[in-house]
């Protein structure tokens, strides 16, 4: 197990419900929210102001019941930092992937947001850090690229005294058949697990492996390591089940962002605090439920 410092320990409290288990709302998406927003002109028509006043609203409604948040520097922040709009209990993960990714050989690559790092993580007010990085540990290993990158900004952090939450997506190859790629799924998860934990990674964001076997493996895989699930824009009902056999499995909570808010926004921001408060809300206090063993949905 990569022991995590105090500086990380106090991180991983402020990230984590009072049971001890991860929850965060994830709210560092930028195209991917304009596209939930049903703006009549379409996502293209949202303005920067207006992505980043759903933002707070998303924050003020939402983001404020739940130990932590996290958000983008491009859009959110500063602002819900310096407009007060966060709360002082409420824990701020900062992103520092840029939308998007490139590709080469065949192989997804993300990039960091322009003048992003662990010291500006900081000066952003954050109090903890989260870069996401696409892998195929069938074709990468500890001296690919994706697991240098890893390797560097794990060191990083670990230097500026600031907790690191690796996300990693595995993906579907462009020769590679649906079938293919689901049947392998489970091993690429528990794999990139493995890879990431030897490339120092401290906590990990992942994907819902398919089943409780396949969750324990990524549990056995990450090697102490927790691991948080990640809703993947799957719906609250869905999710919560998958959370449910995650955590009595070995995982150590849960990253909601589409999954929670996808239903919730909108151009108006009448319509976005009724939503956030009415809908996407419980959904919150029923994932800190299953997240902590106090609810059984399935």
């Amino acid at each position: 197990m990569n022991e995590l410092t105090t500086l990380e320990r106090r991180g991983m409290a402020s990230i984590s419900t009072p049971g001890g288990k991860m929850l965060i709302v994830a709210a560092d998406q930028r195209n991917g929210m304009k596209a939930v927003m049903n703006a009549p002109e379409g996502p293209g028509s949202i303005t920067a102001q207006q992505l980043s006043d759903a933002k707070a609203d998303l924050v003020r409604y939402l983001g404020n019941a739940a130990p932590a948040i996290l958000l983008d520097p491009e859009v959110a922040l500063p602002r819900v930092a310096d407009e007060g709009v966060l709360s002082r209990d409420t824990a701020l993960v900062v992103g520092l992937d840029a939308s998007g990714f490139e590709t080469i050989e065949g192989l997804r690559y993300t990039k960091f947001v322009p003048g992003m790092s662990a010291r500006k993580v900081r000066e952003l007010g954050g109090d903890v850090a989260k870069m996401l990085w696409y892998m195929r540990p069938d074709l990468q290993d500890a001296t690919s690229r994706v697991a240098e990158e890893i390797r560097e900004l794990v060191t990083e952090c670990s230097k500026e005294g600031l907790l690191l939450i690796v996300e990693i997506l595995a993906y579907r190859l462009e020769d590679e058949s649906e079938q293919d790629y689901a049947a392998a799924f489970p091993r690429l998860v528990a794999d990139a697990a493995r890879l990431s934990v030897e490339c120092g990674a401290k906590v990990l964001k992942l994907q819902y492996p398919g089943s409780a076997e396949a969750s324990a493996a990524v549990t056995e895989a990450a090697a102490g390591v927790p691991w948080a699930v990640l809703s993947a824009g799957v719906d609250h009902e869905t999710f919560i089940k998958q959370v449910e056999i995650a955590v009595a499995n070995g995982a150590g909570g849960a990253m909601a962002g589409r999954s929670l808010w996808k239903d919730s926004l909108a151009v108006s921001s009448e319509t976005r605090e009724q939503l956030l408060t009415t809908r996407a809300l419980p959904r919150l206090h029923e994932l800190e439920a299953v997240v902590d063993g106090t609810l059984v949905v399935s």
